[in-house]
């Protein structure tokens, strides 16, 4: 960082107390440094609200390899994506369930598009996507 600008910030002391549990729990450092991670977050959180924002992602997924047809979908869902990812894993957790992860890189709008269609496909049993700032 060049230049650190220096604020002060009012808490009521519940609230200062309860923050100071968290910042314990999490492991940061000081209270600036958590301060700076929350608006940080919102400031990630912000930016993927701009449909047009070029944005990283991950999207991972959890699915049933048993289930008809759920590979031969995902690949087909992905072939037309190849622009927006970057690399992908996969993972055979049990004899039943596989993990992929997706490492993403493009629109905003494109990246949810994507994911949605891979998160609602069948077979699919959980899916979250995390959005991050380039």
């Amino acid at each position: 960082m060049d230049k650190i600008e220096r604020k002060g910030i009012a808490f009521e002391p519940e609230e200062l107390k309860e923050f100071d549990k968290i910042i314990k729990k999490k492991g940061y450092k000081n209270r600036s440094e958590a301060i700076r991670c929350i608006i940080r977050k919102e400031l990630v959180e912000d930016k993927s609200e701009n449909p047009e924002k070029n944005m990283a992602a991950t999207l991972t997924i959890v699915y049933s390899h048993h289930e008809h047809n759920v590979q031969h979908e995902l690949t087909h869902i992905q072939h037309y994506h190849p622009n927006l990812i970057r690399s992908s894993l996969h993972v055979h957790m049990d004899e039943h369930n596989c993990l992929e992860v997706l490492v993403l890189e493009g629109k905003v709008k494109n990246i949810k598009k994507l994911a949605d269609a891979i998160i609602t496909a069948k077979g699919v049993k959980h899916g979250k996507l995390v959005l991050s700032a380039i």
